[in-house]
């Protein structure tokens, strides 16, 4: 079954057994800092919903993907094909991609939640079975140049291990996310982003879901 989600001017469609889009990715899509000709990288990017929110909001974006599912790697170049967007999207190993060091302005990832050791489990693309949280970090300080940044999304109770694992990886947290449901429900979601090699100093930033 093929469902269908219009994103603006994009059209985002996904099959079963690919990563459906969330309010997740939405909220990281309109975070993320992102600049006209800006080269993008989505680590593990499932159907390619994070590609196409960032490019509805800049032109001339250089978009690249990747992600181990053959099948979500398939459907993500579709979206970029059927939305008329040029890309390479990538079947592999984020951690072992040919990726090029320094070769982006910016990476984002809405990467699995739960680590192996939590005993919570939807599969790889709920839980690191396949790729850390640090291994996460380590691609993207790889391939992001000097200044360029990298955002992702998380859950709140792991704002430790994602602070952590950033600074390990040279890359210094700007801005934090809090998202929640209303001012008497606690955060629901965290959105980080942070700069290689950047200084110190961080913007926290609140905000909440609307009511459908």
């Amino acid at each position: 079954m093929i469902k269908t989600e219009q994103l603006g001017p994009c059209s985002l469609s996904w099959p079963d057994g690919v990563f459906p889009l969330g309010g997740d990715a939405l909220a990281l899509g309109e975070f993320a800092t992102v600049r006209p000709r800006w080269r993008i990288c989505d680590l593990g990017t499932g159907s390619g919903a994070l590609l196409l929110l960032l490019a509805r909001r800049e032109e001339g974006l250089s978009l690249t993907g990747i992600d181990i599912d053959p099948l979500s790697a398939r459907t993500a170049r579709e979206n970029l094909a059927v939305n008329g967007l040029e890309g390479r999207i990538l079947t592999g190993d984020l951690r072992t991609a040919p990726l090029p060091a320094g070769g982006f302005d910016l990476a984002v990832s809405n990467p699995p939640y739960f680590p192996t050791s939590s005993g919570r489990s939807g599969g790889p693309a709920r839980s690191e079975e396949l790729c850390s949280l640090d291994d996460l970090c380590a691609a993207a300080g790889r391939i992001v140049k000097n200044r360029g940044r990298f955002a992702l999304c998380h859950r709140p109770e792991r704002l430790a291990d994602v602070v952590c694992a950033l600074r390990a990886h040279g890359l210094e947290p700007k801005r934090l996310g809090l998202v929640s449901h209303g001012p008497d429900h606690p955060p629901s979601l965290l959105l980080a982003e942070a700069v290689k090699q950047g200084r110190p100093g961080l913007t926290i930033q609140t905000w909440t879901v609307p009511r459908a």
